[in-house]
């Protein structure tokens, strides 16, 4: 099992480059692993299952069931399966580097959304901004 801590230093570590279908499952694996994190957290077992052909928005939709402020991060995830969807059926396209960018950004987002979740149970009510973080510093 990989820690959130641990994915953060790999998506922190990403620079664009490589084969931009290997890219994009790696990071789809990252975001993957934060919300399995998240459910296991919440002692339940992270799904098999897929939603809309991916196992992420399946994760997610899981990860939300009994905690509605959940679904904050739920755009987030739809955008990973978006930039996903673009480096593997557009692998020659002249943006990739941006969108390998863009999906790592997006993926980090994901895991600073949950790391702060499993923090503060209310982060999300309203926004996934940190503010309740950063108010108990």
């Amino acid at each position: 099992m990989t820690s959130l801590a641990r994915i953060l230093e790999q998506i922190d570590g990403f620079t664009p480059g490589g084969e931009p279908a290997r890219v994009a499952r790696q990071l789809l694996d990252h975001a993957e692993q934060v919300l399995e994190r998240w459910i296991e957290a919440r002692s339940a077992a992270p799904t098999l299952e897929r939603r809309e052909g991916f196992r992420l928005l399946a994760l997610h939709r899981q990860g939300a069931q009994d905690a509605p402020s959940f679904n904050a991060c739920r755009e987030t995830c739809r955008e990973i399966v978006y930039h996903y969807n673009l480096l593997t059926l557009a692998p020659q396209d002249d943006r990739v580097a941006q969108r390998e960018q863009m999906m790592a950004m997006l993926v980090r987002h994901l895991a600073l959304f949950v790391d702060g979740k499993m923090q503060v149970d209310q982060l999300g009510e309203f926004c996934c901004a940190s503010r309740p973080l950063r108010e108990r510093a």
